[in-house]
Parts: C-alpha cells; sequence; structure tokens
C-alpha cells in the first residue's frame, strides 16, 4: 500500500495482513480523490474506522491542514502511529484508539483538529446491514452532525459494498455515489440544522 499523490507521493505505508482494516485499493483512492481533491485543501480530517490511516495520510500528502484517525483495532493503530512516524506528520494528526460507535469525536487536547470539514467513514461491511435508525453506527452518523463536532458543510464520505441497503440520518444529504470494484462510495453533505443534543449518545 502506497501514497499515490501529492506531497508524500509513493511512499509506503504499512498496513495490517489479512480482511481486518480492508485497505482500499490505489484504483479507489484515484477515482475517489478525483471526486473530492477541491475539498482536502486545507481541510480538517476525521478518518472514522481508519485502519492503518489509507485515507486520511493520503489526504494530508494533499493537502489537508490536520486528521483525527479513529481506530479501535490494536494492531492497527500501532501500525497506523508507525506511518505517521515515517511520514514525520506527528504534529498534524491525532491516532486515537476509541470506538466510533460510542466516542464523541472530540479527542481532549487537540483544539484547532475540529470542526471537521471533510469526514471518512470506513466501517467493517458486517455492520452495514444494521445501520439502521437507532444502532449505534446510525447514531454515531447523528453526533457526526454536531455542530461542535463537523463545519457547516461538512462533506461525509462513506464506502460500503455494492448493493448494500443501509439508511443514513436526514441530517446528512447524499450528493453523489459511484460504484467501483464490488463496492459503492457514497458522498453526502451536512444540512443545516438545530444545535440540539437531547436525544443522543453521551460523549466519551
Amino acid at each position: 500500500m502506497r501514497i499515490i499523490a501529492g506531497r508524500y507521493r509513493r511512499r509506503k505505508l504499512r498496513t495490517r495482513p489479512g480482511l481486518v482494516t480492508r485497505p482500499i485499493t490505489d484504483r479507489v483512492k484515484e477515482m475517489l480523490f478525483s471526486h473530492i481533491e477541491h475539498l482536502v485543501i486545507g481541510a480538517r480530517i476525521a478518518d472514522v474506522f481508519a485502519g492503518t490511516g489509507t485515507l486520511g495520510l493520503e489526504s494530508l500528502s494533499r493537502g489537508a491542514e490536520r486528521v483525527v484517525f479513529i481506530e479501535q483495532d490494536r494492531r492497527a493503530i500501532e501500525l497506523l502511529r508507525e506511518n505517521v512516524q515515517a511520514l514525520d506528520v506527528l504534529k498534524h494528526v491525532v491516532c486515537w484508539q476509541t470506538s466510533a460507535l460510542r466516542t464523541s469525536f472530540r479527542p481532549k487536547n487537540a483544539d484547532g483538529f475540529f470542526p471537521y470539514d471533510l469526514v471518512f467513514v470506513d466501517p467493517p461491511y458486517r455492520m452495514i446491514p444494521g445501520l439502521l435508525p437507532g444502532s449505534p453506527l446510525f447514531r454515531s452518523f447523528e453526533r457526526l452532525a454536531r455542530p461542535d463536532v463537523s463545519a457547516e458543510n461538512a462533506r461525509l464520505i462513506l464506502r460500503v459494498p455494492e448493493h448494500a441497503s443501509l439508511q443514513v440520518p436526514e441530517l446528512w444529504s447524499p450528493v453523489q455515489g459511484f460504484d467501483l470494484s464490488g463496492m459503492r462510495i457514497h458522498i453526502y453533505t451536512k444540512r443545516d440544522i438545530v444545535d440540539d443534543s437531547r436525544g443522543l449518545d453521551p460523549p466519551v
């Protein structure tokens, strides 16, 4: 696995063997970033279910300002930290080992890293059939839409299996979607909402 464009082009990244973190292929990255390149430059980004950091580090290479990586798997976060150190981008990132299903998405002592302009969400495929109202993943999308978490007009990028059936909160409006290599990439924009956190999960 490698970075395909920008400042760190061709730099190799360590990834976890097997299908635990499903690293995104170069072909898919090229297509995805061709659609969102203009959103990345100068952006504050959350890479949720980050694995070893492929999307967030590609974004930094292409001009993103800061990235918060959220990943629960111990081995994946170790490899992510090694990738961050190898690229010497520690001051631009937060590597947060926590559950994306429970987190507030606001790491402590990280002023200036949020609200996020762009959010990548790349959950394990087994979670997607359960992306329904009231589910832990659905409520995570609700928390991501809070004004103190994501910026006005923030974009959210979701990768799921091709033909998957799912529901995303109406706080996020679909903008675009495309299929490639047995998967579908959904792009959403945040709707204008009132700051009302009643009924949402408490932050962790």
